[in-house]
């Protein structure tokens, strides 16, 4: 399985963006996790971390159309203006015509489970008919895995883990903006997903991989039945996810947190460690550490 700094998902040339530039970007990336030959993108809400993209060699940087373009990042990278900065990001895709949908890989039956070519197993894991792991999953040890499941993309299971009924592993989470026409662009979504050791996740759930960093599952962690994970979500060791939650893009939890039943996380809120949220609570705000919110909007 390659790792996420040398794998290609596209090659764009970027003297399309600048004529002095004669470099590929390959891949996306993030301010908080810089890479070389990327495509950023950079919002004023996040204006103070633009210098990590000085960090990293010949990328496509998409920064805000009103903020003075630094001269060391424009010598360094190509730039391109955008009124939007993410709706620039989404639209590099769509005109370059980057889709990354997953595809079909061979496979080999195995007790009845698809199990494709360069997937890796652990010792003593247990994969039920009826399952699908894709190539670029890696499994730890003594792990189980229900009939049903479907496991798609680069994800990473440790050891000890449990996956239940018909659950989906690496799901595409939805990442849009609209054009000027009001026309819906998709933004692909180039991450993964990390479950560590000793998790259980229930029945008939999901789990999106990351938009571009990884979805991840603390060790330890409990996720019920019929629960909502997107895209960049990151919970925190230990923490339990009772049935119905959703939790949406970029939410976060901290250590040993409580999501009661049919609560609803915005996206880009975090939940303190050792938090409690109440039953249908609907979180809009950053709950602090050791806090009990409930309540639409939850206080």
């Amino acid at each position: 399985m390659k790792t996420d700094e040398l794998k290609e998902f596209f090659c764009i040339d970027a003297s399309a963006y600048d004529e002095t530039k004669h470099f590929q970007v390959v891949r996306p990336a993030s301010l908080s996790n810089p890479k070389n030959n990327a495509v950023f993108f950079v919002t004023e809400g996040f204006m103070k971390y633009w210098e990590k993209v000085l960090t990293v060699e010949e990328c496509i940087v998409i920064w805000p159309e009103n903020q003075p373009v630094p001269e060391e990042l424009a010598k360094k990278h190509a730039v391109i203006l955008s009124k939007e900065p993410r709706y620039g990001f989404a639209q590099f895709f769509h005109e370059n015509h980057v889709t990354y949908n997953a595809m079909p890989k061979p496979y080999q039956v195995k007790n009845g489970a698809m199990i494709c070519e360069g997937a890796e197993i652990g010792e003593g894991t247990i994969i039920f008919p009826g399952a699908y792991v894709d190539s670029d999953v890696k499994i730890g040890k003594n792990c189980y895995v229900a009939s049903g499941v479907r496991i798609v993309g680069n994800v990473q299971i440790d050891d000890d883990c449990i996956i239940r009924e018909n659950t989906v592993i690496g799901s595409d989470g939805l990442t849009t903006r609209r054009n000027e026409d009001g026309k819906i662009i998709t933004i692909p979504q180039f991450g993964g997903v990390v479950i560590e050791n000793d998790v259980q996740i229930g029945a008939n759930s999901v789990v999106c991989k990351g938009s571009i960093d990884n979805t991840i599952i603390g060790s330890g962690s409990r996720v019920d039945n019929c629960a909502f994970i997107s895209h960049n979500v990151k919970i925190g060791r230990n923490t339990i996810i009772v049935g119905e939650v959703l939790m949406m893009g970029s939410s976060s939890t901290g250590e040993r947190a409580y999501l009661s039943g049919n609560v609803v996380v915005r996206d880009g809120v975090s939940i303190g460690e050792d938090s409690f949220v109440g039953m249908g609570s609907v979180v809009t705000k950053n709950v602090p550490a050791g806090v009990t919110v409930k309540g639409n909007p939850a206080k």
